[in-house]
């Protein structure tokens, strides 16, 4: 997935029934530059939108019906050049597996609270992957999207992640439940 420098102005945008709840994409001729959840009503793409648009809202709900677990959109979010970075390192992070905030701030030479931050402002959830940074210990902490870490916890439930690389990783849920639970 590329970033552009400076993305065009004139959008379209759909909103989606999905496996996850209704969402919301906006793009431009060329890139996805926004996805979120919304209440409203299901609304088609004007037939005036580009063919993003429609690929972009095929894609999402593949992911959602946990036929997907890549994306190939084009995206450009709006944000400072550390988020944007933050939000390249993301897109790092595959299907399933987790990283912490720590190992993330670690990576980019940055502080765990920074990168929260740029978690939190992440424009375009699900596409670039937020869900997938933990807290501490595989903790659910923060998440804007939806119904906040209920919806973070749907999302990894769905890719049936890992806490860590898959090389040994524990299932997540696994890892979090009690001990008497295992």
């Amino acid at each position: 997935m590329s970033m552009p420098e400076a993305p065009e102005t004139r959008t379209h945008s759909a909103i989606i029934a999905t496996a996850i709840g209704r969402m919301l994409l906006v793009v431009t001729a060329s890139y996805v530059v926004r996805v979120g959840w919304v209440d409203a009503a299901e609304r088609a793409p004007a037939a005036d939108a580009p063919p993003l648009l429609a690929e972009a809202c095929r894609q999402v709900r593949a992911y959602a019906r946990g036929e997907r677990k890549t994306f190939d959109l084009p995206v450009a979010p709006a944000g400072t050049p550390f988020q944007q970075r933050v939000w390249r390192r993301m897109q790092q992070i595959p299907y399933g597996e987790t990283l912490t905030y720590g190992a993330m701030a670690a990576a980019l030479d940055s502080s765990p609270r920074a990168v929260g931050g740029a978690c939190g402002k992440n424009p375009i959830p699900v596409v670039i992957p937020c869900h997938r940074v933990m807290g501490t210990n595989g903790r659910l902490t923060g998440f804007s999207g939806g119904e906040g870490v209920a919806t973070k916890q749907r999302l990894l439930e769905l890719e049936r992640a890992r806490l860590g690389p898959s090389d040994g990783g524990l299932p997540l849920f696994d890892a979090l439940a009690e001990p008497a639970d295992r």
